[in-house]
């Protein structure tokens, strides 16, 4: 995965660029792999009608999520519900004492990228996210919209019924609001790879690794990479409903933030369900999503994902 990002504010700067840079990369994989495959169909170019326009909506994720005390969650799940917490705990920092440790916490986040299919290999979001926060003994905030993202997904590399397995990349430029000397950015990398065994891609296996580097706007915190190493498998039945599962360690480098007590690091399993209901082209319907992550003690994630389509084809 490399050095995503450098850890001080310089590199914050130029991290929409590098980005963009990444987009226009995806794109050109995906728009390469469209015209290999338009190539093959040439005889049949006659008969086929393209769409107007790509596959476009609202992927809209709601999360509920419990945080034990003395922790920040950082796993599979919402970067923008990282986020908030971790916004969080630099702004109430500041006044309280160095012996105090970051109390329990419960949280309400709301996603909402729009989502644009470029291609049958590309995906494109962008969007705003909402939080709700219920610190132990202080009560529920009120929702407030807490971050932006922007990022992609692309196929790299396709099985096509071949031994080398389906290569997915997805990258993620998460930053929070307001961005003022306490903001925090957050730059999300995965790469998964899906061995399918049938043609139709209705059950495999498949493996990955999560980086997760978090800059800070202030020079008195820091929070070190995150970076997860996972396995797992899908089945879909007949009737559209598909069953993913990912397992996998968890290794947090910790964090000091402000004048509170610093994080530990720690090494610790992790834990995905998934259950998504898709229609034949592969379009998901809904999906809700388990996610339990020891940090060191268990954090616990549930997420509905229902998707409002404008444009589905």
């Amino acid at each position: 995965m490399g050095k995503l990002l450098q850890h001080r504010i310089p590199a914050v700067k130029n991290t929409p660029v590098l980005l963009c840079a990444m987009i226009a990369c995806a794109l050109a994989i995906g728009c390469s792999g469209s015209a290999l495959a338009a190539d093959g169909d040439d005889d049949d170019s006659g008969t086929k009608s393209k769409p107007v326009w790509p596959t476009t909506y609202l992927d809209m994720r709601t999360s509920y999520a419990t945080v034990p005390a003395g922790s920040l969650p950082i796993g599979f799940g919402s970067t923008a519900f990282s986020t908030a917490l971790e916004s969080l705990a630099l702004t109430g920092g500041g006044s309280m004492p160095a012996s105090l440790t970051l109390a329990s916490r419960t949280g309400v986040a709301i996603d909402f990228p729009l989502t644009v299919d470029v291609t049958d290999h590309v995906s494109l979001y962008a969007g705003v996210s909402g939080t709700a926060t219920n610190i132990s003994g202080q009560g529920w905030s009120s929702f407030d919209v807490t971050s932006w993202n922007v990022g992609f997904q692309a196929d790299v590399y396709e099985q096509n019924g071949g031994k080398i397995p389906t290569i997915t990349w997805q990258s993620t430029y998460t930053q929070s609001i307001p961005n003022n000397a306490l903001a925090t950015t957050n730059f999300n990398n995965i790469i998964e790879f899906d061995y399918a065994f049938d043609k139709d891609e209705t059950r495999g296996l498949l493996a990955g690794v999560q980086d997760v580097r978090v800059e800070l706007a202030t020079s008195l915190a820091r929070i070190h990479p995150s970076d997860i190493f996972y396995a797992g498998g899908y089945y879909q039945w007949p009737s559209n409903w598909k069953f993913t599962g990912r397992f996998g360690v968890q290794h947090f480098g910790g964090a000091e933030l402000l004048n509170i007590a610093s994080i530990k690091s720690f090494t610790e399993p992790i834990l995905r369900l998934d259950l998504d209901r898709m229609d034949d082209n592969d379009n998901r319907l809904f999906g809700v999503t388990a996610e339990i992550m020891w940090v060191p003690k268990p954090a616990y994630l549930l997420t509905l994902r229902t998707p409002v389509f404008f444009v589905k084809n």
